[in-house]
Protein backbone atom coordinates (compact mmCIF):
# COMPACT_ATOMS: atom_id res chain seq x y z
CA UNK A 1 0.00 0.00 0.00
CA UNK A 2 0.94 3.50 -0.99
CA UNK A 3 1.36 5.97 1.80
CA UNK A 4 1.08 9.68 1.15
CA UNK A 5 2.32 11.97 4.24
CA UNK A 6 3.29 14.91 2.08
CA UNK A 7 0.42 16.99 2.40
CA UNK A 8 1.71 20.23 2.63
CA UNK A 9 3.51 19.81 -0.35
CA UNK A 10 -0.46 18.74 -2.48
CA UNK A 11 -3.10 17.45 -1.90
CA UNK A 12 -5.37 14.68 -3.67
CA UNK A 13 -8.43 16.51 -5.01
CA UNK A 14 -11.53 16.06 -4.14
CA UNK A 15 -14.07 13.87 -6.60
CA UNK A 16 -16.80 17.42 -6.32
CA UNK A 17 -13.31 19.21 -7.42
CA UNK A 18 -12.51 16.99 -10.66
CA UNK A 19 -16.54 16.57 -11.55
CA UNK A 20 -17.03 20.33 -11.94
CA UNK A 21 -13.60 21.16 -13.53
CA UNK A 22 -14.50 18.50 -15.95
CA UNK A 23 -17.69 20.08 -16.83
CA UNK A 24 -15.55 23.29 -17.30
CA UNK A 25 -13.32 21.84 -19.87
CA UNK A 26 -16.17 19.69 -21.75
CA UNK A 27 -18.91 21.19 -21.46
CA UNK A 28 -18.71 24.96 -20.78
CA UNK A 29 -15.05 26.06 -22.10
CA UNK A 30 -16.20 29.18 -22.85
CA UNK A 31 -14.13 32.46 -22.39
CA UNK A 32 -15.61 34.04 -19.89
CA UNK A 33 -14.90 37.30 -21.56
CA UNK A 34 -17.11 36.40 -24.45
CA UNK A 35 -20.98 38.16 -25.02
CA UNK A 36 -22.16 34.31 -26.06
CA UNK A 37 -23.72 32.39 -23.73
CA UNK A 38 -20.54 30.21 -23.47
CA UNK A 39 -19.19 32.44 -22.31
CA UNK A 40 -21.61 33.82 -19.62
CA UNK A 41 -21.65 30.20 -18.84
CA UNK A 42 -18.26 30.41 -18.22
CA UNK A 43 -18.39 33.71 -15.78
CA UNK A 44 -21.31 32.07 -13.94
CA UNK A 45 -18.21 29.35 -12.88
CA UNK A 46 -16.15 32.44 -11.87
CA UNK A 47 -19.21 34.06 -9.66
CA UNK A 48 -20.39 31.01 -8.09
CA UNK A 49 -16.16 30.31 -6.54
CA UNK A 50 -16.46 33.76 -5.34
CA UNK A 51 -19.18 33.29 -3.70
CA UNK A 52 -18.14 29.49 -2.23
CA UNK A 53 -14.83 31.21 -0.75
CA UNK A 54 -16.16 34.40 0.52
CA UNK A 55 -18.46 32.61 2.57
CA UNK A 56 -15.95 30.63 4.38
CA UNK A 57 -14.83 33.86 5.51
CA UNK A 58 -17.09 36.02 5.87
CA UNK A 59 -16.11 38.51 3.76
CA UNK A 60 -17.46 40.38 0.41
CA UNK A 61 -17.46 38.41 -3.63
CA UNK A 62 -15.87 41.33 -4.85
CA UNK A 63 -12.80 41.57 -2.15
CA UNK A 64 -11.78 38.17 -4.04
CA UNK A 65 -8.86 38.25 -6.65
CA UNK A 66 -7.73 34.94 -8.44
CA UNK A 67 -4.61 34.29 -8.96
CA UNK A 68 -2.44 31.15 -9.86
CA UNK A 69 -1.79 30.28 -6.35
CA UNK A 70 0.41 31.00 -2.99
CA UNK A 71 3.75 32.27 -5.24
CA UNK A 72 1.59 34.80 -7.01
CA UNK A 73 -0.71 35.60 -4.55
CA UNK A 74 2.24 36.96 -2.15
CA UNK A 75 3.85 38.83 -5.03
CA UNK A 76 0.70 40.36 -5.81
CA UNK A 77 0.02 41.64 -2.12
CA UNK A 78 3.50 42.59 -1.47
CA UNK A 79 4.59 44.53 -4.77
CA UNK A 80 1.58 45.22 -5.36
CA UNK A 81 1.05 47.65 -2.03
CA UNK A 82 4.43 49.04 -2.12
CA UNK A 83 3.88 50.54 -5.67
CA UNK A 84 0.12 51.60 -4.44
CA UNK A 85 1.15 53.50 -1.29
CA UNK A 86 4.54 54.96 -2.14
CA UNK A 87 3.89 57.95 0.75
CA UNK A 88 3.36 55.89 3.23
CA UNK A 89 6.98 54.76 3.73
CA UNK A 90 9.98 52.41 2.49
CA UNK A 91 10.20 50.39 5.68
CA UNK A 92 8.66 46.73 6.02
CA UNK A 93 8.63 44.03 8.15
CA UNK A 94 8.18 40.14 7.96
CA UNK A 95 9.78 36.89 10.24
CA UNK A 96 12.76 34.82 9.54
CA UNK A 97 10.80 32.09 8.41
CA UNK A 98 8.22 32.96 5.75
CA UNK A 99 7.92 31.18 2.43
CA UNK A 100 10.34 32.06 -0.22
CA UNK A 101 8.05 33.44 -1.85
CA UNK A 102 7.91 36.42 0.32
CA UNK A 103 11.72 36.13 2.04
CA UNK A 104 12.70 36.69 -1.70
CA UNK A 105 10.34 39.09 -2.33
CA UNK A 106 11.66 41.39 0.49
CA UNK A 107 15.43 40.77 -0.45
CA UNK A 108 14.70 41.91 -4.33
CA UNK A 109 12.95 45.08 -2.73
CA UNK A 110 15.80 45.48 -0.20
CA UNK A 111 18.05 46.20 -3.50
CA UNK A 112 15.49 48.57 -4.95
CA UNK A 113 16.19 50.83 -1.45
CA UNK A 114 13.37 49.84 0.64
CA UNK A 115 14.64 48.52 4.20
CA UNK A 116 13.11 45.41 6.07
CA UNK A 117 13.17 44.10 9.45
CA UNK A 118 13.34 40.34 9.57
CA UNK A 119 11.87 39.40 13.11
CA UNK A 120 13.58 36.28 15.13
CA UNK A 121 11.53 34.05 16.37
CA UNK A 122 11.25 31.53 19.46
CA UNK A 123 12.48 27.78 19.18
CA UNK A 124 8.64 27.18 18.31
CA UNK A 125 8.63 29.25 15.22
CA UNK A 126 6.91 32.11 16.69
CA UNK A 127 7.44 36.09 17.30
CA UNK A 128 7.86 38.15 19.99
CA UNK A 129 4.84 40.87 19.83
CA UNK A 130 6.98 43.04 21.84
CA UNK A 131 9.94 42.76 18.83
CA UNK A 132 7.35 43.49 16.34
CA UNK A 133 6.08 46.66 18.25
CA UNK A 134 9.34 47.77 18.10
CA UNK A 135 9.95 47.42 14.67
CA UNK A 136 7.11 49.31 13.32
CA UNK A 137 7.61 53.31 12.86
CA UNK A 138 5.87 55.88 11.01
CA UNK A 139 7.82 54.58 7.65
CA UNK A 140 6.26 50.73 8.01
CA UNK A 141 4.33 50.49 5.00
CA UNK A 142 3.57 46.36 5.42
CA UNK A 143 3.93 43.83 7.87
CA UNK A 144 3.87 40.18 6.30
CA UNK A 145 3.18 37.23 8.51
CA UNK A 146 2.85 33.95 7.82
CA UNK A 147 -0.28 32.13 9.95
CA UNK A 148 1.23 28.72 10.22
CA UNK A 149 5.09 27.76 9.03
CA UNK A 150 4.64 25.15 6.60
CA UNK A 151 7.56 23.24 7.74
CA UNK A 152 6.85 22.90 11.35
CA UNK A 153 3.35 23.88 11.89
CA UNK A 154 4.05 26.93 13.86
CA UNK A 155 1.03 29.20 14.33
CA UNK A 156 1.54 33.15 14.65
CA UNK A 157 -1.12 34.93 16.98
CA UNK A 158 -2.44 36.47 14.02
CA UNK A 159 -4.85 38.72 15.97
CA UNK A 160 -2.73 39.88 18.24
CA UNK A 161 -0.35 40.80 15.56
CA UNK A 162 -3.21 42.95 13.81
CA UNK A 163 -4.10 44.78 17.21
CA UNK A 164 -0.38 45.46 17.79
CA UNK A 165 0.23 47.14 14.16
CA UNK A 166 -2.92 48.95 14.00
CA UNK A 167 -2.49 50.68 17.42
CA UNK A 168 1.23 51.66 16.21
CA UNK A 169 0.47 53.01 12.73
CA UNK A 170 -2.82 52.13 11.86
CA UNK A 171 -1.71 53.53 8.06
CA UNK A 172 0.20 50.35 7.99
CA UNK A 173 -0.94 47.19 5.64
CA UNK A 174 -1.32 43.87 7.42
CA UNK A 175 -0.47 40.56 4.77
CA UNK A 176 -1.24 37.23 6.03
CA UNK A 177 -0.03 34.23 4.29
CA UNK A 178 -2.81 31.83 5.09
CA UNK A 179 -1.71 29.25 2.33
CA UNK A 180 -0.87 26.13 5.03
CA UNK A 181 -3.65 27.74 7.24
CA UNK A 182 -7.07 28.14 5.54
CA UNK A 183 -8.82 25.11 5.31
CA UNK A 184 -7.25 24.24 9.02
CA UNK A 185 -8.77 26.59 10.62
CA UNK A 186 -11.50 28.97 10.75
CA UNK A 187 -10.55 32.17 9.72
CA UNK A 188 -11.83 35.64 9.93
CA UNK A 189 -10.15 38.81 8.18
CA UNK A 190 -12.65 41.54 8.76
CA UNK A 191 -12.66 40.70 12.10
CA UNK A 192 -8.87 39.83 12.67
CA UNK A 193 -7.96 42.99 11.14
CA UNK A 194 -5.93 41.35 8.45
CA UNK A 195 -5.71 43.51 4.80
CA UNK A 196 -4.56 40.93 2.39
CA UNK A 197 -4.26 37.12 2.76
CA UNK A 198 -2.94 34.79 0.32
CA UNK A 199 -4.78 31.24 -0.20
CA UNK A 200 -3.09 28.29 -2.42
CA UNK A 201 -5.83 25.59 -4.17
CA UNK A 202 -3.74 22.70 -4.23
CA UNK A 203 -2.99 22.94 -0.35
CA UNK A 204 -6.97 22.00 0.13
CA UNK A 205 -7.30 19.12 -2.25
CA UNK A 206 -7.83 22.06 -5.04
CA UNK A 207 -5.91 21.93 -8.02
CA UNK A 208 -2.71 23.35 -8.67
CA UNK A 209 -1.89 26.37 -10.52
CA UNK A 210 -4.85 28.60 -8.84
CA UNK A 211 -5.34 30.81 -5.92
CA UNK A 212 -6.88 33.56 -4.40
CA UNK A 213 -5.64 36.93 -2.93
CA UNK A 214 -8.35 38.55 -0.17
CA UNK A 215 -8.11 42.61 -0.67
CA UNK A 216 -9.93 44.46 2.13
CA UNK A 217 -12.33 47.16 0.70
CA UNK A 218 -10.84 49.88 0.25
CA UNK A 219 -6.86 48.56 0.59
CA UNK A 220 -4.88 50.01 -2.19
CA UNK A 221 -3.02 47.82 -4.66
CA UNK A 222 -1.60 48.02 -8.20
CA UNK A 223 -1.50 45.17 -10.28
CA UNK A 224 1.94 43.26 -11.52
CA UNK A 225 0.42 41.46 -14.16
CA UNK A 226 -0.81 43.59 -17.22
CA UNK A 227 -3.14 43.05 -20.35
CA UNK A 228 -7.29 42.67 -21.17
CA UNK A 229 -8.00 44.19 -17.82
CA UNK A 230 -9.58 41.00 -16.53
CA UNK A 231 -10.90 40.98 -12.98
CA UNK A 232 -10.90 44.80 -12.91
CA UNK A 233 -7.59 45.26 -13.96
CA UNK A 234 -6.29 43.91 -11.06
CA UNK A 235 -5.07 40.58 -12.48
CA UNK A 236 -5.23 40.77 -16.62
CA UNK A 237 -5.40 37.17 -18.35
CA UNK A 238 -8.13 34.96 -19.68
CA UNK A 239 -9.35 33.27 -16.04
CA UNK A 240 -8.67 29.91 -15.04
CA UNK A 241 -11.98 28.44 -15.52
CA UNK A 242 -11.37 24.82 -14.65
CA UNK A 243 -8.88 25.69 -11.57
CA UNK A 244 -11.09 28.42 -10.14
CA UNK A 245 -14.48 26.05 -10.01
CA UNK A 246 -11.90 23.14 -8.67
CA UNK A 247 -10.94 26.34 -6.20
CA UNK A 248 -14.35 27.23 -5.50
CA UNK A 249 -15.42 23.63 -4.90
CA UNK A 250 -12.57 22.51 -2.63
CA UNK A 251 -13.12 25.39 -0.28
CA UNK A 252 -16.95 24.52 0.08
CA UNK A 253 -15.56 20.96 0.85
CA UNK A 254 -12.65 21.40 2.76
CA UNK A 255 -15.07 23.62 5.52
CA UNK A 256 -17.81 20.91 5.77
CA UNK A 257 -18.11 18.54 8.71
CA UNK A 258 -14.52 21.08 9.75
CA UNK A 259 -14.77 21.01 13.09
CA UNK A 260 -14.74 16.87 13.41
CA UNK A 261 -12.33 16.91 10.46
CA UNK A 262 -9.65 18.71 12.27
CA UNK A 263 -10.25 16.62 15.60
CA UNK A 264 -9.07 13.53 13.35
CA UNK A 265 -6.18 15.26 12.02
CA UNK A 266 -5.15 16.17 15.40
CA UNK A 267 -5.67 12.65 16.30
CA UNK A 268 -3.46 11.22 13.69
CA UNK A 269 -0.90 14.29 14.28
CA UNK A 270 -0.87 13.07 17.97
CA UNK A 271 -0.82 9.43 17.10
CA UNK A 272 2.87 10.21 15.46
CA UNK A 273 4.42 12.75 17.61
CA UNK A 274 4.14 10.02 20.30
CA UNK A 275 5.09 6.97 18.41
CA UNK A 276 8.13 9.00 17.04
CA UNK A 277 9.29 10.33 20.57
CA UNK A 278 9.41 6.34 21.51
CA UNK A 279 12.19 6.23 18.92
CA UNK A 280 16.04 6.01 19.93
CA UNK A 281 17.63 9.50 18.95
CA UNK A 282 14.42 11.20 17.59
CA UNK A 283 13.37 15.13 18.07
CA UNK A 284 9.58 16.18 17.30
CA UNK A 285 10.14 20.22 15.97
CA UNK A 286 8.09 22.70 16.95
CA UNK A 287 5.20 24.07 19.10
CA UNK A 288 3.31 20.84 21.51
CA UNK A 289 0.91 18.83 19.29
CA UNK A 290 -2.60 21.17 20.21
CA UNK A 291 -0.28 24.47 19.91
CA UNK A 292 0.51 24.05 16.33
CA UNK A 293 -1.18 23.21 13.21
CA UNK A 294 -3.36 20.16 12.78
CA UNK A 295 -1.41 18.38 9.57
CA UNK A 296 2.54 19.03 10.32
CA UNK A 297 4.81 16.87 11.97
CA UNK A 298 8.64 17.84 11.92
CA UNK A 299 11.21 15.29 13.44
CA UNK A 300 14.74 15.31 13.43
CA UNK A 301 16.62 11.79 13.39
CA UNK A 302 20.05 11.98 14.29
CA UNK A 303 22.73 9.85 12.72
CA UNK A 304 20.49 9.79 9.55
CA UNK A 305 20.89 11.75 6.64
CA UNK A 306 16.71 13.36 5.43
CA UNK A 307 17.68 12.13 2.16
CA UNK A 308 18.80 9.15 3.28
CA UNK A 309 15.86 8.18 5.53
CA UNK A 310 13.46 9.77 2.25
CA UNK A 311 14.21 7.33 -0.17
CA UNK A 312 14.30 4.21 2.32
CA UNK A 313 10.76 5.63 3.29
CA UNK A 314 9.90 5.90 -0.61
CA UNK A 315 11.01 2.56 -1.17
CA UNK A 316 8.68 1.00 1.21
CA UNK A 317 5.96 3.15 -0.69
CA UNK A 318 6.08 6.09 1.89
CA UNK A 319 6.13 9.55 0.61
CA UNK A 320 7.74 12.15 3.15
CA UNK A 321 9.52 15.89 2.82
CA UNK A 322 12.97 16.45 3.78
CA UNK A 323 11.40 20.32 4.12
CA UNK A 324 9.45 22.78 2.17
CA UNK A 325 8.44 21.19 -1.47
CA UNK A 326 8.66 24.86 -2.81
CA UNK A 327 12.51 24.62 -2.19
CA UNK A 328 13.53 21.48 -2.06
CA UNK A 329 15.40 21.50 -5.83
CA UNK A 330 17.87 24.00 -4.08
CA UNK A 331 20.03 22.17 -1.63
CA UNK A 332 21.12 24.00 1.04
CA UNK A 333 19.91 24.24 5.17
CA UNK A 334 16.42 25.17 6.16
CA UNK A 335 16.40 28.48 7.06
CA UNK A 336 12.84 27.76 9.28
CA UNK A 337 15.21 25.20 11.47
CA UNK A 338 18.47 27.05 11.71
CA UNK A 339 15.68 30.26 12.76
CA UNK A 340 14.10 28.26 16.05
CA UNK A 341 17.54 27.45 16.79
CA UNK A 342 17.87 23.54 16.04
CA UNK A 343 20.83 21.81 17.02
CA UNK A 344 23.05 22.15 14.01
CA UNK A 345 23.91 18.10 13.85
CA UNK A 346 20.41 17.41 12.85
CA UNK A 347 19.92 20.09 10.59
CA UNK A 348 20.04 17.57 7.65
CA UNK A 349 18.43 14.61 9.55
CA UNK A 350 14.65 16.59 9.22
CA UNK A 351 11.59 15.07 8.09
CA UNK A 352 8.35 16.35 7.87
CA UNK A 353 5.22 14.45 8.04
CA UNK A 354 2.02 16.15 6.63
CA UNK A 355 -1.41 14.87 6.90
CA UNK A 356 -4.82 14.91 5.15
CA UNK A 357 -8.31 13.82 5.92
CA UNK A 358 -7.31 11.03 3.83
CA UNK A 359 -4.72 9.78 5.87
CA UNK A 360 -5.40 7.07 8.22
CA UNK A 361 -4.55 5.74 11.52
CA UNK A 362 -3.39 2.54 9.77
CA UNK A 363 -0.94 4.35 7.62
CA UNK A 364 0.69 6.39 10.81
CA UNK A 365 1.10 3.17 12.20
CA UNK A 366 2.84 1.38 9.25
CA UNK A 367 5.01 4.63 8.81
CA UNK A 368 6.14 4.33 12.35
CA UNK A 369 7.06 0.45 12.00
CA UNK A 370 8.85 1.13 9.09
CA UNK A 371 10.71 3.87 10.90
CA UNK A 372 11.45 1.39 13.80
CA UNK A 373 13.11 -0.97 11.30
CA UNK A 374 15.10 1.56 8.89
CA UNK A 375 16.09 3.57 11.92
CA UNK A 376 19.25 0.93 13.53
CA UNK A 377 19.74 0.00 9.95
CA UNK A 378 20.45 2.94 8.72
CA UNK A 379 22.87 4.45 11.52
CA UNK A 380 24.86 1.23 11.32
CA UNK A 381 25.60 1.89 7.67
CA UNK A 382 25.79 5.28 8.59
CA UNK A 383 28.62 4.48 10.72
CA UNK A 384 30.61 2.26 8.45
Amino acid sequence: MEIYFDNSATTQVFPCVREVMMRTMEDDFGNPSSMHRKGMDAENYIRTAKTQIAKTLKVDEKEILFTSGGTESNNTAILGTVSANPRLGKHLITSAIEHPSVANTMHWLEGQGYRVTYLPVDHEGRISLEDLAAAIDDETILISIMMVNNEIGTREPIEEISRVIKEKNPNTIFHVDAVQAYGKYVIRPKKWGIDLMSVSGHKIHGPKGIGFLYIRDKVKINPIIFGGEQQKGLRSGTENVPGIAGLGAAAEEIYREHESRTAYLYGCKSRMTEGLLQLEGVTVNGPAVDDGAPHVVSASFAGVRSEVLLHALEDKGIYVSAGSACASNHPGLSSTLVAIGLDPKLLDCTLRFSFSIFTTEEEVDETLKALKELLPFLRKYTRK
